[in-house]
């Protein structure tokens, strides 16, 4: 890790095998990962030696999808993924955290936002290729059109002004950027920041083989500590188990399994004697959970 600037949560050096792990954790249709890695490559090979009057990219991808479904986790992935495909790149992942970028005080948020763009992530990519998350990206991108001037400070729709007036102008400058974003309220994105994006796609739920795959690791993982619970994949109702987990995200399924693991105070202290009965409970009353906090 290295030192972070204000408005910088981590800087980490590329590639990284920890967050190449992430990568392989989430359990998405193969040809999502594939479109998301070969748009993120692009952006370092081409935007060097193509006029942005022939190929107008701004080196931004956005993630958007319900909580849960690995976004961010993705994207971390995807900066090793990237790092790896260019060998001896001194590539970093820089992380926003834009949360202490907001002030009550006006004009500080604009000029946080700006400093944050031109200063330190501007400094940054003049030292060597980088990859900036922007998590949450609707706190810094608000969409406009939305907001009341009456109900919401000015300043909030000048940081947004000052946020795609920064992209521009290190899309001009640096093509050695690649801003990876994520949403879960993609209708809260700027529609102008949207336009701006060179890829959007849409993280889903995971589907039936994506849920059994999710159980499958998170149970197999365990079963390294607590064997009985591993030998739960071949248990006749572990295909139940499966089914009751489709409609939930995967960090919720592997939530789920840790629920089960505290049905009772006997199971949490000794985890080896879960069941598979313990855990189809457990994924029902996920589901369960789900649904009402859906309706409200």
């Amino acid at each position: 890790m290295l030192e972070t600037p204000k408005g910088i949560h981590t800087i980490r050096n590329l590639p990284d095998e920890k967050l190449g792990q992430l990568w392989e954790s989430i359990k998405v249709d193969p040809a999502l990962k594939s479109q998301l890695h070969a748009q993120a490559v692009l952006n370092f090979t081409v935007r060097r030696k193509i006029k942005r009057s022939v190929l107008p990219l701004h080196g931004i991808i956005l993630l958007v999808g319900l909580p849960g479904t690995g976004k961010t986790s993705l994207a971390r992935g995807l900066a090793h993924k990237v790092a790896k495909s260019f060998s001896a790149t001194g590539m970093r992942l820089l992380e926003v955290d834009p949360h202490v970028l907001g002030s009550s005080a006006m004009g500080k948020t604009q000029k946080a936002v700006s400093e944050l763009f031109s200063q330190t992530i501007g400094e940054a990519a003049s030292m060597g290729p980088i990859i900036v998350l922007l998590d949450e990206v609707e706190t810094l991108a608000t969409d406009r059109s939305k907001l009341s001037l009456d109900a919401n400070p000015v300043d909030i729709h000048r940081a947004t002004d000052a946020v795609l007036t920064q992209l521009d102008d290190l899309a001009e400058k640096h093509p050695d950027i690649l801003f990876v974003a994520t949403s879960n309220f993609p209708e809260a994105v700027d529609a102008a920041f949207a336009s701006r994006c060179d890829l959007i796609l849409e993280v889903p739920l995971p589907n039936a083989e994506a849920c059994k795959q999710i159980l499958t690791d998170c149970l197999t993982r365990i079963g390294e500590v607590y064997p009985a619970i591993g030998a739960i994949t071949a248990s006749p109702g572990f295909g139940r188990c499966v089914s009751e987990c489709v409609g939930l995200d995967g960090r919720a399924i592997r939530k789920t399994v840790a629920n089960a693991m505290a049905a009772t105070t006997e199971t949490a202290a000794n985890p080896n004697t879960m069941t598979v009965d313990m855990l189809l409970v457990a994924a029902r009353s996920s589901k369960a959970n789900r649904a009402k906090g859906s309706k409200h």
